[in-house]
């Protein structure tokens, strides 16, 4: 009997087994399909392929219980209400023939970071700003809470799904816009013919000059000069950073560095950004955990990936790579709300 018994449970354990390899197999498949369509949306690089990209992650991590016709209608919906108070609200005392882009830029700011109100027939249609979500503006607790769809859900952001979302619009409306990324952050670059370039932080809702986000946000003059931090990001670029979002959501779900997925991530985004610092150091880490599994297997690869890894870390320390701490990144979000006299351009915020 007790042969029986012992007979039974290696067939539930081989069972369980069985059952949790298709389970990782199904996982993989549906990550790796994700990862296709955002390489043919890179190739494609048309206007609307980054919503699309964006949609392809969260709605893979979310095990595809979005609708992207329903996030779609939103996004038309939102980027009407921005472009019908761009038309009530004229610019004054503008008169450069980039004017129609200056109002359609700040239609989309005005959206996001202010109440609007249009007037549709006989309906008032009200948008309330979207707050920054200082409870959980890693994603540690929740990673969907660094998505645009929960922006939208729930009017709360960070500064990845922020800036993201004013893409979006700004590529429903043809408003020309660009991502840029500091340390840990993310942020919107615009430009003017009367004052140039100039910083969008949605995370204050203000304009913050280059000094000051170079001198508080952990920003080394090498890492500027070599286009790690500070520099626009292509449309295509753009589209591709999707792939890191994909990868940490494969990383939080599976907890997997080993199969290859997150490094084929990492070196989608190289190919269209070489020096990608959030590429550059996921595939490092990821590297250095497959190094560490090899060199405790005794695995003659062991030697090639420690190599491989080792490259990439100096890599990132000759481009001006720091890694800023947790506890000054958490200071310098504070200091976006509190210091906004030292450092808005204030030829901007007129």
């Amino acid at each position: 009997m007790k042969y029986l018994i012992k007979g039974i449970w290696l067939i539930i354990l081989l069972l369980s087994c069985f059952d949790s390899r298709s389970e990782d197999r199904t996982r993989f498949s549906k990550y790796q399909s994700a990862l296709d369509s955002i390489v043919f949306l890179t190739k494609e690089n048309y206007r609307g392929a980054f919503k699309k990209a964006i949609f392809m992650v969260e709605s893979t991590y979310l095990n595809d219980k979005l609708d992207y016709e329903v996030l779609n209608k939103k996004y038309i919906q939102l980027a009407a209400m921005a472009s019908a108070w761009g038309n009530a609200n004229r610019l004054q005392n503008y008169t450069q023939a980039d004017s129609v882009e200056i109002i359609k830029n700040r239609s989309i700011f005005q959206l996001i970071k202010d109440t609007v109100k249009i007037q549709m027939e006989k309906d008032l249609i009200a948008s309330l700003p979207y707050q920054y979500n200082f409870d959980d503006y890693d994603g540690k607790k929740d990673w969907s809470n660094t998505f645009v769809y929960t922006l939208l859900k729930t009017g709360k952001g960070n500064c990845h799904s922020l800036p993201y979302l004013y893409k979006i619009l700004a590529d429903e409306l043809g408003a020309k816009c660009w991502l840029a990324l500091a340390p840990n952050h993310m942020y919107i670059k615009n430009y003017s013919k009367r004052d140039g370039w100039y910083n969008t932080e949605l995370t204050s809702g203000d304009f913050p000059i280059d000094a000051w986000l170079t001198t508080t946000g952990y920003i080394s003059l090498t890492a500027i000069q070599n286009g790690l931090y500070c520099d626009t990001l292509s449309n295509q670029q753009s589209i591709a950073l999707c792939a890191i979002d994909l990868a940490k959501a494969y990383e939080k779900e599976t907890k997997n560095y080993y199969d290859g997925f997150i490094l084929q991530c990492c070196d989608l985004v190289l190919k269209y950004h070489s020096v990608n610092p959030q590429a550059l150091l996921l595939k490092a880490e990821t590297l250095k955990r497959i190094y560490q599994l090899q060199d405790k297997e005794g695995d003659r690869e062991a030697k090639s990936t420690y190599n491989d890894m080792e490259k990439l870390y100096v890599s990132l320390y000759d481009l001006g790579y720091r890694e800023m701490p947790e506890k000054m990144y958490k200071d310098w979000l504070r200091s976006l709300q509190t210091q906004k006299s030292m450092y808005s351009n204030r030829n901007i915020k007129k």
